[in-house]
């Protein structure tokens, strides 16, 4: 019997990507965008209005592995995903729709640069009423989801791990410093950077 050709998967394309997303988006109305790691301290475009947000059904999480942004493919860094269980409090904009178009192409190579994220539209709870917003999520099945790490993995990485945006513990820290700022004490991220290398090491 001929075994069956082992089917290589085909790269995402980010353009075809965006192209879907925005087909599901109604263009009469404003855009609303949930962000949960470096979009919270550092959103880099414009929006009209900003509110504190929760999504139940996912959680951020340090697990994904970052070639570009966060590390190379050398030395890979992490970035933080929505993966599926529990809840994640962190922060929605909206865009205005005369602006979406302007604004998704810069966001969409920042956040989709190797089309590694799954954008999903999820209802997000805010003080002023529930709003869907775009999300980006991550697959377990995804070769870029880095399953467990140890300890000391994560201690490697916040040391060496360097991409065009700069270092992975750079990344991690900002983002725990604007958690903070929101009131959000997010714990299993404090005790990742608690394994970080001392400065001084």
């Amino acid at each position: 019997m001929t075994p069956l050709p082992t089917l290589t998967p085909q790269p995402r394309d980010p353009a075809a990507m965006l192209a879907q997303t925005l087909a599901q988006w109604d263009p009469h109305q404003d855009l609303w965008l949930f962000g949960y790691g470096s979009l919270i301290w550092r959103p880099d475009f414009d929006y009209a209005e900003q509110r504190p947000a929760k999504v139940h059904g996912w959680h951020r999480a340090l697990k994904m592995w970052s070639r570009v942004n966060r590390g190379t493919p050398e030395c890979p860094g992490l970035v933080f995903a929505l993966l599926t269980g529990g809840s994640c409090r962190g922060m929605v904009f909206r865009i205005e729709r005369h602006r979406v178009l302007d604004v998704m192409p810069p966001l969409w190579d920042r956040e989709m640069v190797n089309a590694v994220y799954d954008p999903r539209w999820l209802p997000c709870q805010t003080p002023h009423g529930t709003v869907k917003a775009l999300a980006f999520t991550l697959s377990r099945k995804s070769p870029n989801h880095t399953g467990v790490l140890p300890d000391p993995e994560y201690t490697r990485i916040f040391a060496q791990a360097r991409g065009r945006y700069g270092t992975t513990h750079d990344y991690a820290r900002a983002t725990h410093e604007g958690l903070v700022k929101m009131g959000i004490h997010d714990r299993a991220l404090a005790r990742l950077l608690a394994l970080a290398p001392r400065q001084d090491d």
